[in-house]
């Protein structure tokens, strides 16, 4: 199990947080999503088959792409 923390500079309200849960939470392989909207990071826990990078290509297609490191 991976966990990644990471600001998403585009949340501005809790249904921004809920698109990214709601979306996140359909891949296969998401243990669990938090949002939080004071700070915009996003707590995300998964395995196979998910990946950072399918989890960064999924927020990015709904326009809440993570911000870069």
């Amino acid at each position: 199990m991976e966990k990644k923390v990471f600001q998403v500079p585009n949340i501005g309200c809790g249904g921004c947080v809920s698109a990214i849960e709601n979306e996140l939470n359909d891949l296969e392989g998401i243990a669990a999503v938090k949002g939080e909207v004071d700070s915009k990071m996003v707590t995300v826990e998964y395995s196979e088959p998910a990946t950072w990078d399918k989890i960064v290509a999924a927020l990015t297609e709904i326009e809440y792409p993570p911000a870069q490191a």
